[in-house]
Parts: structure tokens; C-alpha cells; sequence
């Protein structure tokens, strides 16, 4: 099987060939790989592990003091959110304002400097995954992370309260995020659908101990925007899959009713999300990816550990197709033993197999 089919059959429940796998890492982390393996590039890299999967981004081309990355008003910023947010610290950081704190009213909102989804520059996306022979399963898709920039503007408490004392300024509020993400998404598959395969969206609904807010609140608040964008990606023939961290086993029975194609993440150390757990309750209903601790294992554990517990999860998750292997994080970061991934990988080319 060609590393797509292979993607292809497990979002099907069928079996592969064997268990497909995919690497998400910072670039800090696939420089350290690919100089301790004498690599010269990423492909490089990609190729070395088994890699099943390449994405596909498109490229900001919006006006100067909106870029991701440069002409900050604000001492320290190291990044911007689409929608103005500066942020400082490790990765994207975090925000050093909420610049919709004092909104108050829909005319606050509506009168706020939105982000256009023209700012972002598609041309080349359907090149560039062309580019792969249709070999790869190609994730494609704004990122779409409409929870956490609902509270980067405004903050964490305000929005939970507002769920309460002024819900008409949630949904607004959320709408015109989402508002941005599905037309960024539009562009994209309008110009390049027929070249992807999976729209790859990312929003962090749970902790260590459940999800953020309870079912109620969640269908109320976020499940119009996470169908929107579901919908959005089967409009166009793609697999949908989310990447959510943390304890959300309660939420599945949503997103697997709303139509969503696959869960990416899946920590195995938070509430209810052992592998055999998420595997009996909805391994036949959804595919899930994920499940190799980055939170203990791959960051403290020994190769043999990791090939040890990796061979694990992979013997209780890959019956009857439907599972990815991946670390249960989308963006390894280079405090990663480089040797701990590396025996990830191994283990799945030793026993991933079906037959």
C-alpha cells in the first residue's frame, strides 16, 4: 500500500497493510533529528520514519502590521493571532492582552478591526501537494483554533462567565472567529481540495481531569462551530480530524454525532482516555491517532521503555483498523529525547503489521 491508502483504509475501519503513523514536530525538534541522524532535510527526515502523512500551509500575505511574526506594538511579543492578539514566551506564548476585555455589547464586537481571510495566500497550495505523487496522505485546512482565541480576546474567566450572563455576546463572538477560519479553509479548498485529504483542525476542549465545560454548555457554545467547520471539510470529499488534548472522552459521543472523521492527541495519563478505554467505546466509530505519551514517556523515558509501551498501545489500538500511530501531542518540542522518538518510530515498523 502506498502511505495514502494506507491513511485512507484506517479513516475506512479497514486494515492496512499496517498501522499508519505521523510525526508532528516543531522545526526546533526536526533540526535536532535530522543532525543526529546526518539527515539533510525534512523530507529526509520524514521518509527515515515512516511518516504516512505531509501538510500543506498557506502563506500570510496580509498587511504588515497583522503578520504572525513581526511589527509588534507591544514590548516582548514574539507572535500575533490572526486576530491581533500578541503573544510572548515558549512556542506561540502566551497572550499579553485581551484586547476585547472591556467589550461589552454586539456593537463592541462588531466594531472591532476582524481579520480577512484574503490575507491568506493559497496559489501554491495544490503544487505543493501535488508535489508528493499522491504517495502521502495530505493534511490541509486552516488550523482553526477558535476556542483558544475566543479567549486570548477576551480572557479565560470572562468567557466562562459570559456563557452565563451574556451568551448572545459568545456566540457572536465565536462566530466572527470562526467567521475568518471557514473562509480561510473556503480559499484553500476552493483551490486545492482535490489534492488534500484530511482538513486538520486543532482546539484543546479538555484538561487533565475532563473537559473545559460541561456537555450543556458545550453544545450550546462550541458544537454549531466545530459542525460548521465538519461539514465545511466534508463539503469537499475530505476526512475531518480534530486534535484535542487533554480528558474529553465525554465530548465524543458529540463530535462522533456531528460527523467528525478522527481524533488526534488522545493523552493517555488524563481522565478516561487509556488507549483500551477509548478503544472499546468508540474504536469502531471514529478513528483515533495518537495515544504515545509525550507527557511522561517520550520526554523521561528510555528507548526501551519506549518501545516497550509503544508496542503496547499499538497491539490493543490497531485490531479491526481505525487507529494512527502518533505522540499524544501535535508539535513534539525539542526538550524530546531525539532517541526516544526514533524507537517510537522502530517499534511501528516492527509491529505494525497486520499479517
Amino acid at each position: 500500500m502506498t502511505s495514502r491508502e494506507r491513511v485512507l483504509a484506517a479513516f475506512a475501519h479497514q486494515r492496512p497493510d499496517r498501522v499508519p503513523a505521523w510525526l508532528g514536530a516543531s522545526p526546533e525538534f526536526r533540526e535536532l533529528a535530522r543532525r543526529f541522524l546526518g539527515l539533510a532535510t525534512d523530507e529526509d527526515l520524514s521518509v527515515h520514519l515512516g511518516d504516512d502523512f505531509r501538510r500543506v500551509f498557506a502563506r500570510y500575505a496580509g498587511p504588515a502590521d497583522r503578520a504572525p511574526d513581526g511589527h509588534f506594538a507591544l514590548p516582548g511579543a514574539t507572535s500575533r493571532t490572526p486576530f491581533g492578539v500578541e503573544r510572548h514566551g515558549y512556542g506561540y506564548g502566551q497572550p499579553l492582552l485581551h484586547p476585547l476585555a472591556g467589550a461589552r455589547t454586539i456593537a463592541d464586537l462588531e466594531a472591532y478591526s476582524w481579520p480577512d481571510p484574503a490575507w491568506m495566500d493559497v496559489s501554491g497550495i495544490r503544487d505543493e501537494a501535488l508535489a508528493w505523487g499522491r504517495e502521502f496522505a495530505v493534511l490541509g485546512g486552516d488550523w482553526s483554533p477558535f476556542y483558544h482565541d475566543a479567549i486570548d480576546l477576551v480572557g479565560m474567566q470572562d468567557l466562562l462567565l459570559r456563557m452565563y450572563d451574556n451568551p448572545e455576546f459568545v456566540d457572536v463572538l465565536l462566530r466572527r472567529i470562526v467567521d475568518y477560519y471557514f473562509g480561510v479553509s473556503l480559499r484553500i479548498f476552493d483551490a486545492a481540495a482535490d489534492a488534500l485529504d484530511i482538513f486538520f483542525i486543532g482546539n484543546d476542549f479538555g484538561t487533565q481531569n475532563g473537559p473545559v465545560v460541561g456537555g450543556a454548555l458545550f453544545e450550546r457554545f462550541f458544537m454549531p462551530h466545530l459542525r460548521r467547520l465538519i461539514d465545511l471539510g466534508h463539503d469537499f470529499g475530505l476526512e475531518v480530524l480534530l486534535h484535542c488534548c487533554g480528558g474529553f472522552h465525554p465530548l465524543i459521543p458529540m463530535f462522533i454525532e456531528a460527523g467528525l472523521d478522527g481524533l488526534q492527541s488522545l493523552q493517555p495519563d488524563a481522565r478516561d482516555m487509556a488507549p483500551a478505554k477509548l478503544k472499546r467505546d468508540f474504536g469502531g466509530r471514529i478513528t483515533l491517532m495518537g495515544s504515545i505519551d509525550t507527557h511522561h514517556l517520550l520526554i523521561n523515558g528510555t528507548p526501551d521503555l519506549v518501545r516497550e509501551k509503544a508496542r503496547e498501545v499499538i497491539e490493543v489500538m490497531k485490531p479491526g483498523g481505525g487507529y494512527i500511530v502518533s505522540p499524544s501531542h501535535d508539535y513534539l518540542l525539542p526538550e524530546t529525547p531525539v532517541e526516544n522518538v526514533l524507537a517510537l518510530y522502530e517499534t511501528v515498523q516492527k509491529f505494525g503489521w497486520y499479517s
